[in-house]
């Protein structure tokens, strides 16, 4: 059920958000064990504010736009009265947080009830939703496949069926990444749109926050709620260039991921192709300043309490915080370099196109997948075509391609697209267009 159409059947009395609500929650405790997507279950908030929606409704007055719609949080964000974790047992003995996160304040202000955290890497430093504490989050087309990082949980959630929407946040690529192996929508949007108060920071020049959800006017009406402003584009979409992103993001790609970008080519008016020089160096730079910038945020709690920490996330923030700083300057130089080359693209075209991974969900037990004709880690490279586009600080929303025929595993594949920054509603009435003609868009998971 779309989101307009819950909140629809709520408001007008055909459904209670109480018995929604602990219909959610019930399905949560009785599936989520086969996807380790849920941390915490908010049960008793959750019902006293659905009891408090049906109570209002009840008495005529006027609910919000997402009256009685349940989501999930990835555990960075702040829940009042709960310890945000961040993925992690280091923060454990921190005091609970006084206020939600600014944005999920906004979605209780409308009326959505939060129902649940949900799993990430620790300290969103992964691609694959892999926590030494909580467990690794399955793919719910796959249970035997990651459900990609760090907001795998978030993507899960949504591709299970279980929550209409969540929220996750995207550093190098982790809204990106996980809704595209597990077929959901995620936004990355234009970088400071959406405030990041209360919530958990990794890389603070880099950090996004944004949701994921299953189909583009679910995107919409969450991420309008969040920014405070709508996203009308009155323009004919028809009109609008479409660069296919060459170089770098054209390789290893699988023959159904090809397929499907160029049929949404092929459905456009107005094509070209784009080449991004330095691609590689872009993505490095991005590796560089994430480690730098997440391992001088966590060096004091590594002198005191290394221990705590997952090995794996201890190692890669110890060696971020050992980066000279000639490193630092140089990869941020490069930065600012390349994010004006891409700025000056868009004086071209009006949204880029470019594969979200390179192919499908890679199995749990697969260490490696293949990039220029060489096996390379799966986990370090799931980020191989969203971290370059991090740097530039644009809009980025990730679509799941449809089912195809050719693709007898039956896993999702998505793309992503590109826009100047601000350009949000350009880019969502873009690919609604694409949606409706069934181009984009992937079922949920069957249970």
């Amino acid at each position: 059920m779309s989101i307009s159409n819950l909140v629809r059947k709520i408001r007008d009395g055909e459904l209670s958000a109480e018995k929604h609500c602990l219909e959610t929650i019930q399905n949560l405790k009785a599936r989520d064990s086969m996807y380790h997507a849920v941390t915490r279950v908010l049960e008793d908030r959750a019902i006293t504010a659905a009891k408090q929606l049906d109570q209002k409704i009840a008495s005529g007055r006027a609910v919000g736009s997402l009256a009685g719609v349940p989501f999930g949080v990835k555990d960075l964000f702040d829940v009042q009265g709960l310890v945000t974790t961040a993925g992690s047992i280091t923060l454990n003995n921190n005091a609970p947080a006084s206020n939600d996160a600014e944005v999920v304040r906004r979605l209780c202000a409308e009326d959505a009830i939060p129902v649940a955290t949900l799993n990430m890497d620790e300290f969103a430093y992964g691609f694959a939703t892999e926590n030494a504490h909580y467990g690794t989050t399955c793919n719910p087309h796959d249970t035997a496949r990651l459900a990609g990082g760090s907001s795998g949980g978030s993507a899960a959630a949504v591709a299970a069926g279980m929550l209409p929407f969540t929220l996750g946040s995207d550093t190098n690529g982790s809204i990106r990444v996980p809704a595209s192996l597990c077929g959901v929508w995620g936004l990355r949007p234009t970088q400071g749109l959406l405030p990041l108060s209360g919530v958990y920071p990794f890389a603070a020049s880099l950090d996004v926050i944004g949701p994921f959800a299953q189909s583009v006017a679910d995107i919409r009406v969450v991420t309008e709620v969040m920014a405070g402003r709508k996203f009308e584009y009155k323009d004919d979409v028809d009109n609008l260039k479409v660069g296919l992103l060459g170089g770098w993001f054209a390789q290893d790609l699988s023959a159904d991921l090809q397929s499907g970008m160029q049929k949404i080519l092929q459905s456009c008016p107005i094509t070209c192709d784009v080449t991004l020089p330095e691609a590689d160096k872009a993505r490095a730079a991005s590796f560089v300043i994430t480690a730098a910038e997440g391992g001088n945020l966590h060096l004091p709690r590594l002198k005191t309490t290394p221990m705590a920490y997952d090995p794996a996330t201890r190692d890669r923030l110890m060696a971020g915080a050992l980066l000279p700083a000639s490193t630092v300057i140089q990869a941020q130089r490069l930065r600012n370099w390349f994010r004006d080359i891409l700025h000056s693209v868009f004086n071209e075209v009006d949204i880029l196109m470019a594969p979200a991974t390179v192919g499908i969900a890679p199995r749990l037990d697969q260490p490696t997948i293949m990039v220029g004709g060489k096996a390379v880690s799966a986990r370090a490279n799931l980020g191989l075509f969203t971290q370059p586009l991090s740097l530039a600080g644009m809009p980025v929303l990730s679509a799941p391609l449809p089912p195809s025929e050719g693709n007898q595993k039956n896993m999702p594949l998505g793309v992503q697209f590109i826009a100047a920054p601000g350009k949000e509603n350009m880019l969502l009435a873009f690919a609604e267009k694409l949606e409706h003609s069934g181009l984009l868009g992937f079922p949920v998971a069957s249970h």
